[in-house]
């Protein structure tokens, strides 16, 4: 096995902590609306279903820098399999409201810090000039996992006693795959050399990764460290202004896009427009073949045009297809033509957001902080897919489906000023050459 293949093979391994992210966040779509009748659930009760998972990856995501930093990369990642475990166990066999809440909260927290943990570590193993495609492996995973989810609850509706349990317990099978691939990935030797000072037992990996001469890449991680703290507060002391704000602006945009909204509640979403239960189910699916093709254009793309082009190409398409999407639903024009509008956005988000915010979050912030960066990054992400997954039902049952599109229209023209205005280009640096 040459050394490409190593770091490929390491990538994947560690991104498949994406495939369960991806899958725990759909699976729940095609189980929402009978657990809602099985509760008798009002729609505040309903919302905090739903949400609980993405209030555990709030808590997760910020918690998730502090593992990895004192732990070690590798040992979180095993943590996080075990939580997918338990959470997929316990949810299918939840015997109330209650305890499914406290089963899905804690697949929640593994979602959470596996979206710190996962795309870090894959950045901190890749050569700069395919480090976008394999830290892009990560939201290709989570692509993959969701397509997965939905084609598995369309399987599974209507083809079991209490389908709601099959659906959510499938996730056991990628939870144990995950935990095993572990065993074969190597600790990141960044983490191994800025918190342990560990240098011969970051050297191995370092040989395989180094685009010229290890020496100089190991001088390199050891003149970025500058011994600066590596506390959460440090990130807000006025030294890294420039990358906290790029994170935290980023991940808010990727949520305002509604993604998380319509990945939840797609069947709902459908038959608002008018189409049957089983029409809304495979055309739920038909979101999962639209994420998966757009996500493997981008993996071809982000380190050859770079994170910033695709963002801007994403941007202009997003915009259009949710405006239209807002125009059926204030006309009455619905039908099948809101599935194609919601394929094409879905498309497009893939193609721009989806792809480039793990990577683009994994690169901003130096060695000596990067854990708390990318917490920052996720921890904002996931409080704002809490809040927008709690309050659409509300919404969309209130307003519509005119306006709820409407607004998420207008949060991408504000993505699409972020981009031209304010986004730097990060390909083909490596990270410690990156001063953003």
């Amino acid at each position: 096995m040459n050394n490409s293949q190593k770091i490929f093979l390491w990538s994947i391994s560690a991104a498949l902590g994406g495939f369960l992210f991806g899958f725990d966040t759909a699976v729940i779509s095609g189980a929402e609306q009978t657990l809602q009748k099985l509760w008798n659930s009002t729609p505040a009760e309903h919302g905090l279903t739903v949400s609980i998972a993405l209030i555990g990856t709030v808590v997760g995501s910020l918690v998730g820098g502090v593992p990895a930093d004192k732990y070690g990369r590798k040992k979180t990642l095993y943590f996080v399999a075990i939580l997918y475990l338990i959470s997929a166990l316990g949810s299918a066999l939840a015997f109330d409201w209650y305890s499914f809440l406290v089963f899905r909260f804690i697949g929640g927290v593994g979602v959470g810090i596996s979206s710190v943990v996962a795309p870090m570590y894959i950045s901190e193993i890749s050569p700069a000039n395919n480090r976008g495609r394999l830290v892009a492996l990560f939201q290709f995973n989570i692509v993959l996992g969701i397509l997965i989810a939905y084609l598995s609850n369309f399987l599974i509706a209507g083809n079991f006693a209490e389908d709601w349990r099959w659906m959510l317990g499938v996730e056991i099978v990628p939870a144990i795959l995950f935990l095993i691939s572990i065993f074969g990935i190597p600790e990141s030797p960044r983490w191994l050399i800025t918190k342990k000072n560990n240098i011969s037992a970051a050297r191995p990996t370092l040989e395989v990764i180094a685009e010229g001469d290890v020496g100089v890449l190991i001088a390199q991680i050891q003149s970025a460290q500058t011994n600066v703290s590596s506390s959460f507060r440090r990130l807000f002391s006025g030294s890294f202004t420039r990358p906290v704000t790029l994170a935290i602006l980023i991940a808010m945009f990727n949520q305002l896009s509604g993604i998380n909204a319509i990945l939840y509640y797609a069947p709902r979403v459908f038959e608002m427009a008018g189409l049957g239960t089983e029409s809304a189910l495979l055309s739920s699916a038909g979101i999962g073949v639209a994420n998966l093709i757009a996500t493997l254009i981008a993996l071809y793309l982000i380190d050859k045009y770079g994170r910033k082009t695709l963002m801007l190409i994403g941007s202009i398409g997003v915009i259009a297809v949710l405006a239209l999407a807002s125009e059926a639903f204030f006309s009455g024009r619905t039908g099948m033509v809101v599935p194609i509008y919601l394929f094409l956005f879905v498309g497009f988000f893939a193609f721009s957001q989806g792809a480039v915010i793990w990577v683009f979050i994994s690169e901003i912030f130096p060695n000596s902080v990067r854990a708390h960066g990318q917490a920052l990054g996720s921890f904002t992400h996931w409080i704002m897919a809490a809040i927008i997954a709690y309050i659409f039902p509300y919404f969309a049952q209130t307003f519509g489906g005119g306006p709820t599109f409407a607004f998420f229209t207008i949060m991408m023209v504000l993505q699409l000023l972020f981009v031209v205005k304010v986004m730097p280009e990060t390909k083909g640096k490596s990270l410690e050459e990156l001063t953003v």
